[in-house]
């Protein structure tokens, strides 16, 4: 009795040994949010399990410890100097309009805010191109954050048309014999009025001899998608001046957003407790000086982390296992395979620059440039990976941060909760009023905004992602050796002003294309 009981203990055991593994394979596909591989917009509850430890303890404790220079504040704070260039797009205007148009262009912009107002300007250059009215540029759904917000949801119509009236034909819908050209249309056939095939940085050349022709012949035309379909190079001054007209001076946001940001700047501006500083205010000369240097002025923080730039990077954040299978999982799903990075180590994309800061990383790095425990910063972000377990040692280093739902009601968000492209707006206009703006990481936003505040010489931190990534990995360094090592590896990286190259987007660096030596 006994030996036929065995083999029977050793296949059950067997039999719940497989069961288990089965159901661990399954999880994913039963339970995805815990992985959350197709929800870029939420962070995985999974990573959020093992909540990130600081990776840096032995510089945080200095950076928490630092004495602040006072000529080191008053540097920061103090305005650009004049750099000996100006926007030369209000003084500019183009040749005149034929009296005629030779059509109608459609344009079906993909991307976030950012994307799509370069699409936006590069719309209006290619109509004056060609001579052609330009329909209000169609924003398409936004894949990742299911937005739905239109031109007229985000930018003032009114005055967009009035800026460019001498420029270009502008109209808001199509005529009635046109109706038929929809979005709609487009997607449910191959129709010989859509062009697909336009190039990434398409010449002016290209659109006039393969696009013109089609909308002499039908009267209209759509090209889709359209993102990043006109060169930067081998264009007209004029071209090249209007696209910054469009961008700097047509494109305002609608009234609403604009409310709201003043609103918010002006509570940054003037907190309710602004005479005193965190902890106990000291009454030395000292202090007062330093308060003094960031009375009234707050600085914007682009914290550029979220999923799927974690995910993309290829990098690790310490978040454990459940972290690094959450975002194995999520490059599976998302990416398909096509993380390049992931070829190298973590050490090796680290000393290469290629690695996002983390909250921490970018608090460490505002520390070390001279920015006090009682600075007023703004983060303009939409979604921080790891949610605020992640942002816990920043707010440690700086506990005056702010967002759009700590300084406004929520009456005064209604119009854009849950609208990323419109809250995107808001920290837009925001940033474009602060003192200082430094984004994390690279990406559309802060070129967008390094490109509009270089326009008005306003400061604007570039951080050196290389020298960054190479300090972070060298455990060694003690406060001082890394304080100095930021400092002097961002002493030109402050909004010094930077000629465009060639193939260098004129969205990101405006001169010397849309300014003009002061003489």
């Amino acid at each position: 009795m006994l030996q036929m009981k065995q083999p029977l203990q050793n296949l059950n055991q067997s039999q719940k040994t497989a069961l288990a593994g089965v159901f661990v394979l399954l999880f994913p596909i039963l339970y995805p949010n815990l992985f959350s591989p197709l929800g870029r917009a939420s962070p995985s509850l999974f990573s959020e399990w093992n909540a990130p430890r600081p990776r840096h303890l032995s510089l945080l404790q200095g950076a928490l410890d630092r004495q602040i220079s006072i000529r080191q504040q008053v540097e920061l704070w103090s305005p650009l100097a004049d750099q000996g260039w100006k926007p030369c797009t209000e003084s500019y205007r183009g040749a005149s309009l034929p009296e005629k148009s030779e059509g109608f262009l459609q344009v079906f912009l993909d991307g976030g805010l950012n994307q799509q107002r370069m699409g936006i300007c590069d719309a209006v250059a290619v109509a004056k191109i060609m001579n052609v009215t330009l329909v209000i540029p169609r924003l398409e759904v936004n894949t990742v954050w299911q937005d739905s917000s239109s031109f007229t949801d985000i930018f003032d119509l009114d005055h967009f048309i009035s800026v460019l009236k001498d420029e270009v034909r502008i109209v808001r819908e199509l005529p009635i014999q046109y109706a038929w050209s929809t979005r709609d249309y487009y997607a449910t056939g191959i129709r010989a009025t859509r062009i697909k095939t336009a190039p990434v940085h398409a010449s002016a050349e290209w659109y006039l001899e393969n696009v013109l022709p089609i909308i002499q012949s039908y009267g209209i035309a759509a090209v889709a998608p359209f993102s990043h379909r006109l060169a930067f190079d081998n264009l007209p001054e004029s071209i090249q001046r209007l696209r910054c007209k469009v961008n700097f001076e047509a494109l305002n946001f609608v009234p609403h957003i604009r409310e709201l940001g003043d609103a918010l700047v002006h509570r940054l501006r003037n907190p309710p407790s602004s005479s005193q500083t965190s902890g106990t205010m000291d009454p030395t000369d000292r202090i007062n000086t330093i308060v003094k240097a960031g009375a009234g002025k707050f600085a914007v923080l682009h914290l550029r982390f979220d999923k799927d730039m974690a995910a993309h990077s290829g990098c690790d954040f310490e978040g454990g296992k459940a972290e690094k299978l959450a975002l194995a999982k999520y490059r599976q799903v998302i990416w398909q395979g096509r993380v390049l990075n992931s070829q190298f180590t973590d050490e090796e994309l680290r000393n290469k620059g290629r690695c996002p800061l983390t909250p921490e990383e970018i608090g460490l790095l505002l520390s070390a440039l001279g920015f006090s425990n009682n600075t007023r910063l703004y983060l303009a972000s939409h979604q921080v990976y790891g949610g605020e377990a992640r942002i816990s040692t920043l707010r440690k280093l700086f506990p005056g941060i702010e967002n759009k739902k700590s300084l406004a009601s929520a009456e005064e968000l209604a119009d854009v909760q849950g609208k990323a492209s419109l809250m995107a707006a808001v920290d837009y206009y925001v940033s474009m009023k602060s003192d200082i703006f430094i984004s994390a990481s690279p990406g559309n936003m802060h070129n967008a905004l390094l490109a509009h505040r270089a326009y008005l010489n306003l400061k604007t931190i570039r951080p050196n992602m290389i020298l960054l990534g190479q300090v972070f990995v060298n455990k060694s360094l003690d406060w001082s050796e890394f304080e100095g090592a930021v400092m002097n590896g961002h002493k030109n990286r402050q909004g010094q002003l930077r000629l465009r190259k060639q193939k260098q987007s004129i969205y990101t660096y405006p001169a010397p294309d849309c300014m003009c030596k002061v003489a």
